[in-house]
């Protein structure tokens, strides 16, 4: 603890002195001598420096304080020191300030207090995205496309997303008063929501697929995920003529390593090394084994992955390719190789910091970046290909450690074109769903309900007056043509192709919604069946024509396929170059944590 004067006393220079000495010593005895008192020794070199720095750090805040000509606010101040110093360290490494404990908690046991929304900013006003189902929103009639007016008296105009989402939290058993707009409607609405406490399942869906596939999506490692995987798939496995599972953590971020490792004892042995973790203290040190009797060590099974598919993901498809027990299907994951552990500070306040990298059966660590380095620019970069060494799976397949599990069966990315992302992002596919359920009280179940040329027609209609201006990678480019032409005074000379090459781009425009009528139904689909059977829905109404599902389907029924993988006899085509996912981040709690 660092001890500051009181900014109301005036201190002589002796007395100045004498504070900053006793700090010092204060802070000597912490870092050297683990808050006992040691012997006036000359301390190591970067115990030197960690009291240095400290001291520089409190006068730097006294004069501030002193000096600046408004007045300071310390607890800001010194929150944006630490994050930014964290932040140089990697993405993982987090201060966690008391008012952001109950987010954390969230993270890792899927629950806390609300009314069980997602919401989302709409220009001055926060809008309900999807109510949870079974939650007190949903229970009282909450709506995708409601515009959150007032909390409690209290206008809600302007205020951010992060704020709004503060408020509708809270201890369970409390009550807030929402007044809400909906589309449609010619007055306010309000509601009184008493509050519960909301649990996000591990696994939103599981069922049965074409062909005696069972298919398992989890999305999220928090307490529980094994005990949940173990039950969804025994429910499985209850089905007579079973061919094989799927377990799809496509998007799953990751979580707690111990559901990690209990997840693949469902499938292999016990007593079987799952992950191994290494770090600079001896007690970080450990090797999590299956403790428990598997349920199934035969069943066939594929593990659905992509560019998302981080850490807790990477435990359970990396070892279960390791031991062969199954087949990857799916887009490199993430390649996040580093645990958390979550660490008391004082006041209340926590710090989740990097404690070691883990290694999973083979012996390989999947971590792709070197945040140990940094290259000219100041940013880190990926493993060298020098440094990343060949390791062999149960089987004797050759697997290769960092950037994430590459999957035994690659298959591309869909990418959505940019008109059906223009419509998307600006929530004009949002907003005609939510007139959609407005003027339709029930659909098809999900799994019957297609867009037909009628509903498209009438979003054409609906948009018809709207604003959806996007550009081209083509556009940009002859954007550029333009400027740079210019500037070399040829643009004059090549004026009539310009303008009948923009004239002819901006034609085939027109003709995108057409063109590209597959994804926008297939977006149009997905939010108008969550409107009436929210997530759950939306994942039924996905599979069938999910093209990773298709392609696990077709591995588990073709048994020469799936062994010939597992044996290491498939060639599989040349892969398209992986995409690399922007860096989110997901924390846990006090046990081992992953991202």
């Amino acid at each position: 603890m660092i001890l500051y004067p009181d900014n109301n006393v005036n201190y002589n220079n002796d007395q100045e002195i004498m504070i900053r000495r006793g700090a010092v010593v204060l802070l000597m005895m912490i870092f050297l001598g683990g808050g006992n008192f040691v012997s006036a020794q000359a301390p190591n070199e970067q115990g030197f420096e960690i009291v240095k720095n400290l001291d520089i750090f409190s006068n730097v805040m006294k004069e501030l304080n002193t000096n600046y000509v408004d007045d300071i606010k310390p607890g800001e101040l010194s929150k944006t020191a630490i994050d930014a110093m964290l932040e140089s360290l990697d993405p993982y490494t987090n201060y966690i300030t008391e008012t952001e404990i109950e987010d954390y908690k969230f993270i890792t046991t899927g629950e806390y207090g609300g009314i069980g929304a997602l919401i989302h900013q709409n220009g001055e006003y926060v809008i309900i995205s999807e109510p949870y189902e079974g939650s007190p929103a949903q229970k009282n009639d909450l709506r995708a496309g409601d515009q959150i007016l007032e909390i409690n008296g209290q206008s809600a105009k302007g205020k951010s997303y992060s704020d709004v989402s503060a408020i509708l939290k809270g201890q369970a058993g409390t009550s807030i008063t929402l007044k809400i707009q909906r589309p449609g409607e010619s007055a306010p609405i309000e509601k009184v929501l008493n509050r519960e406490i909301i649990k996000i399942d591990n696994i939103p869906y599981s069922g049965m697929l074409d062909h005696d596939i069972g298919y398992i999506k989890l999305t999220s490692f928090t307490q529980k995920a094994a005990s949940e995987v173990k039950q969804a798939f025994m429910k499985l496995h209850e089905k007579e003529g079973l061919k094989g599972v799927i377990i799809d953590i496509r998007g799953n971020g990751g979580g707690l390593l111990n559901e990690a490792v209990d997840i693949v004892n469902i499938f292999v042995d016990r007593g079987q090394d799952v992950v191994t973790t290494k770090g600079k203290l001896p007690d970080k040190n450990h090797t999590y084994k299956t403790n428990n009797a598997p349920v199934d060590m035969n069943v066939p099974l594929v593990v659905l992955v992509d560019g998302q598919s981080a850490s807790a993901s990477e435990i359970l498809s990396g070892a279960i390719q390791d031991l062969d027990r199954g087949v990857i299907i799916g887009r490199r994951t993430y390649g996040k190789g580093l645990v958390q552990n979550v660490i008391p500070l004082s006041y209340n306040a926590q710090m989740k910091v990097t404690v070691a990298k883990y290694y999973i059966p083979s012996g390989r660590c999947i971590q792709a970046i070197d945040y140990s380095h940094k290259n000219k620019e100041g940013v880190f970069g990926t493993i060298p290909d020098s440094l990343i060494a060949a390791f062999k799976t149960k089987n004797g397949r050759t697997v290769y450690e960092g950037r994430g599990i590459k999957p035994d069966i690659h298959s591309d990315n869909v990418e959505y074109s940019n008109i059906a992302m223009a419509l998307y992002s600006k929530y004009l596919i949002f907003d005609f769903a939510t007139q959609f359920r407005r003027e339709h009280s029930t659909i098809l179940p999900a799994d019957k309900f297609e867009i037909t040329d009628s509903i498209f027609n009438s979003f054409l209609t609906f948009i018809s007056d709207k604003k959806y201006d996007y550009k081209t990678k083509s556009e940009v480019a002859l954007e550029d043509l333009r400027k740079n032409s210019e500037k070399e005074n040829y643009f004059n000379a090549i004026k009539t192709e310009y303008d009948a090459l923009k004239s002819q781009m901006e034609n085939d425009k027109k003709s995108d919604l057409t063109k590209f009528k597959s994804q926008i139904c297939d977006l149009l689909k997905q939010e108008i069946i969550s409107r009436y059977y929210y997530q759950k829905g939306k994942i039924i109404a996905s599979l069938s024509h999910d093209k990773d599902v298709a392609v696990a389907i077709n591995t588990l029924t073709d048994q020469n396929l799936y062994k010939s993988v597992l044996a290491g006899a498939y060639k599989p085509p040349v892969e398209s170059p992986d995409k690399k996912p922007v860096d989110e981040d997901q924390s846990n709690g006090d046990e081992p944590e992953l991202h």
